[in-house]
């Protein structure tokens, strides 16, 4: 589930079935992406659930947040709901080495 930067970007370019989700704060996301990624903002609790319960199970979801601690929360929110493959970029998008775009 925790995989580093890597190992995670070099498996989500491989994947047909990759989402990459942003799990930060609107304020946060607005500030720069990962290319791609959807925003679903894991303190908005009932919302956050609503949201994954909404997604397709049977892709492959690349989350991260700014640190990786919030993401791999909800990693696990994610698994308990029924999504079995959820992937964590450890370190979150401060240890981002890759290109950051604008929303």
């Amino acid at each position: 589930m925790n995989l580093i930067q890597e190992d995670w970007a070099t498996q989500l370019e491989e994947d047909q079935d990759a989402v990459i989700l942003d799990v930060r704060t609107e304020d946060e996301y607005n500030e720069g992406i990962i290319d791609s990624a959807i925003n679903i903002d894991i303190h908005k609790a009932q919302d956050f659930v609503e949201a994954i319960e909404a997604l397709d199970k049977d892709k492959n979801y690349y989350v991260y947040c700014r640190s990786g601690a919030r993401s791999e929360k909800a990693c696990e929110i994610m698994n308990k709901l029924g999504i079995e493959n959820v992937f964590n970029l450890t370190g979150g998008i401060m240890g981002w080495d890759g290109e950051v775009v604008s929303p």
